[in-house]
């Protein structure tokens, strides 16, 4: 297999850490902007000629195309509004495609391609990182282990295993993306009917074996994707909160009431400032902490009726940072499930073709045993 990764930022690097692992992998190029600058785990040499770091700006279309050509499945590790693009030259290249998707209205542009991507004979499988994703592949486990599924709660947070104050944080992936989170509406099902709620609302508890002990729930968007579109009508309750440790969302509430994560420009002495761009300059070089280890912990739950009865599912995962390879848990649990992904299309472990979620394609057995053959174990309670 030939395998072409997007982007050499940390989950493009995991994904292409994960790739390597498999060797009927015969070769991974990955491509980015600036690719000479890889962490310890991909440079030294030590795969060979199996791996090929290239130059590539994704904006220029011809050069994409180019890139993609000859390869069996490409992986997207960029930021989400290249996906849409991405998913087409992947189709009209012939290549499988997977994305970390997190924007629905993308998922949506990409599942116009469906009829297309048939017709060439390719996969293509949005939002295949950790949420969306894992908890999608999760949470439609649970519906069809029940005759009768009510109510889905997914949790899931990117934690450091030393909490700071005063947020208790540091930056896992992307402190944009985090912020995108936390001020856009989240999609949930209520009455069986897709609504939106406020980010950072609905705080609630969630327990979880030691170290880790009580974290904080808070509604964020994009966790899940288009999952209540797709369970509309067919379940009352669905909701995606993130965890935080106690006490994070009464201090990034009133961050964002004060408009400090605008997007909008104000004029300060006179020059154009964006008060979210301020905010990440001020604040990154407090919450970038290279050398802090993190922890992931996921919860989800569906609950409901079989045979009879009342019933409950649920799956939970506690990962933490690979001190080894110097690999974070967010790496492990966000780029481990884009490569898997990728590596299932092309060799035809999911062989449906066309646009489909993973929640509709991925096989759930297979992708729970690979994530445990590479550590990262969902166990169910």
């Amino acid at each position: 297999m030939k395998m072409l990764v997007l982007g050499a930022g940390l989950q493009g690097c995991a994904c292409t850490y994960d790739l390597l692992q498999n060797p009927a992998v015969a070769t991974v190029t990955l491509a980015d902007l600036r690719p000479d600058d890889l962490p310890a785990f991909l440079s030294g040499g030590a795969w060979g000629d199996r791996l090929r770091a290239v130059r590539l700006d994704v904006t220029d279309s011809a050069a994409v195309l180019e890139t993609m050509q000859g390869h069996d499945a490409v992986m997207s590790a960029i930021p989400y509004y290249f996906n849409g693009p991405m998913a087409r030259a992947a189709v009209e290249s012939g290549c499988h495609f997977a994305d970390l998707g997190g924007n629905t209205e993308i998922v949506l542009e990409q599942k116009r391609l469906h009829e297309r991507a048939v017709a060439t004979g390719v996969s293509v499988v949005p939002d295949c990182g950790l949420a969306p994703g894992m908890v999608n592949i999760l949470a439609a486990e649970g519906i069809r282990r029940l005759d009768t599924a009510e109510r889905v709660k997914i949790f899931v947070g990117g934690l450091p295993q030393n909490p700071e104050p005063p947020l208790n944080y540091q930056i896992v992936y992307s402190l944009e993306g985090a912020l995108d989170y936390y001020t856009t509406p989240s999609w949930v099902l209520r009455g069986g009917k897709p609504v939106q709620v406020d980010a950072l609302s609905e705080l609630e508890p969630v327990e979880f074996p030691a170290p880790v002990g009580t974290l904080e729930a808070f509604h964020t968007g994009g966790g899940i994707s288009t999952l209540p579109f797709a369970y509309e009508g067919r379940i009352e309750v669905m909701e995606y909160k993130t965890l935080r440790y106690p006490g994070h969302a009464a201090v990034m509430r009133p961050i964002r009431e004060l408009g400090l994560l605008d997007s909008r420009p104000v004029t300060v002495k006179g020059q154009a400032v964006v008060p979210r761009d301020l905010f990440i300059a001020a604040v990154h070089p407090k919450l970038h902490k290279p050398r802090g280890r993190d922890l992931v912990a996921l919860q989800v739950e569906v609950a409901g009726q079989r045979d009879g009865r009342r019933s409950t599912i649920t799956f939970r995962l506690l990962d933490y940072y690979d001190a080894e390879h110097g690999i974070s848990a967010m790496m492990r649990t966000t780029g481990y499930s884009l490569s898997l992904t990728g590596q299932m299309q092309a060799d035809g472990r999911i062989a449906e073709k066309g646009v489909h979620t993973p929640d509709e394609v991925v096989p759930f057995r297979l992708y729970v045993d690979e994530l445990a053959r590479r550590g990262v174990r969902i166990e169910e309670l």
